[in-house]
């Protein structure tokens, strides 16, 4: 019988730290996804795309590629003198899966863009990443981006 209450102690104990642990994975990707969202709204492309896994897709515009492709694209627009005004996110919600080593994050986000022309392309969209923890660092290797259509008037 004391070997039983002892296993069962020795479980009660383990459980407050694995759930501490997973409560700090869990900070260190919202960290990330911040710092992440933060070199987009800087208009960092080398810091933005270093978050990115080379392997990794996204999902924009109803369509699917791979990173390289969305890369290119990037930093054309960049370079020809676009902004990013606004990156606002909200109602980050992030799932550690067992393991430690992949996450998915979750958020609404409110974008403004000056284009180079000077129009401005506003958005609201739900986003999904999955996150991959690889060499000691978090790494995207999916997004998905999904536009929230404005409500009648608020166009």
């Amino acid at each position: 019988m004391s070997k039983i209450l002892f296993a069962l102690s020795a479980v009660l104990v383990a459980l407050p730290a694995s759930a501490d642990h997973h409560a700090s994975t869990e900070t260190d990707v919202i960290e990330t996804v911040r710092a992440f969202n933060k070199a987009y709204a800087m208009n960092d492309v080398d810091a933005y795309f270093g978050y990115y896994a080379d392997d990794a897709e996204v999902y924009f515009d109803g369509r699917r590629r791979d990173v390289t492709e969305y890369r290119a694209e990037w930093a054309t627009i960049v370079a020809m003198g676009a902004t990013v005004e606004k990156n606002v996110l909200s109602d980050i919600r992030v799932r550690v899966m067992p393991g430690e080593a992949l996450a998915v994050a979750t958020y609404f986000i409110d974008t403004r863009m000056r284009m180079p022309n000077g129009d401005l392309s506003a958005s609201t969209a739900f986003e999904s990443e999955v996150w991959q923890k690889a060499g000691g660092e978090w790494k995207v290797v999916n997004v998905h981006y999904s536009a929230i259509a404005p409500e009648p008037g608020e166009e």
